[in-house]
């Protein structure tokens, strides 16, 4: 599992060299920020309600947002076999989730990131050229399998947030993270147990998520769809 993780973090730095050389990183940022107001739009009664604003929070901030990441993956790759050794599977499997996300994301973000600079260069991103380039790049097996690693790791952070003592265990290794140079990590596991925690079933806040995002899905890929008419995104 250690190797596993550290893989995926090979990927994305992999992902944005690659990124850099072809300068479109830019785009790419842009098109993070404005997934993250899509995504806000979309589950607006979610990220309403108190109980599911950290949650919502994390999900945008930590897992999908265009924050920089790579002090925290730079503490991982550090850290990540003594880590196996002291952590739970299922925290495990949990961050195996979200860094396997976070890597699928980035390769389809950057994908849609090229078409946008091929085919609307200088453009400020909206629905319409949002929907053209998803539905250009297609990929449904990886799309499918993106909402699928969202519906396990929501699997994970049930059972994780129930671990006896596992608050505490996170509470008292953060001075110990922060002399170690760890903050950053320790931060992001922090701010992602307290946020799960709060909602006290985390499926409740996951799975009307997932009901629609596939939904959108399948409508932007459909053949049977055309634009802009019947456009499933909001206005962003």
């Amino acid at each position: 599992m250690a190797q596993q993780i550290i893989k995926h973090i090979h990927r994305v730095n992999a992902l944005r060299d690659l990124a850099n050389q072809l300068g479109v990183m830019p785009i790419i940022h842009q098109l993070q920020h404005w997934q993250c107001e899509r995504l806000l739009i979309t589950h607006d009664e979610l990220a309403k309600q108190k109980r599911y604003q950290k949650a919502m929070a994390f999900f945008v901030d930590e897992l999908y947002g265009p924050k920089d990441f790579s002090q925290r993956d730079a503490d991982l790759v550090r850290v990540i076999p003594k880590l196996a050794k002291v952590l739970p599977d299922k925290a495990m499997n949990a961050m195996d989730d979200a860094l396997s996300l976070n890597a699928l994301s980035f390769d389809l973000d950057m994908a849609m990131a090229q078409y946008l600079q091929n085919h609307f260069p200088g453009e400020p991103i909206n629905r319409d050229n949002y929907a053209l380039a998803y539905r250009n790049v297609g990929r449904m097996e990886d799309r499918a399998h993106q909402i699928d690693i969202i519906s396990h790791l929501g699997d994970q952070l049930s059972d994780v947030i129930k671990i006896r003592g596992i608050g505490m265990l996170i509470s008292l290794s953060r001075r110990p993270a922060k002399l170690a140079g760890l903050l950053a990590l320790h931060e992001f596991l922090e701010r992602g147990f307290n946020a799960f925690k709060a909602l006290g079933d985390v499926q409740s806040f996951i799975q009307p998520v997932l009901v629609r995002e596939k939904a959108i899905m399948q409508s932007l890929l459909s053949d049977d769809l055309t634009l802009p008419e019947d456009n499933p995104l909001p206005v962003v």
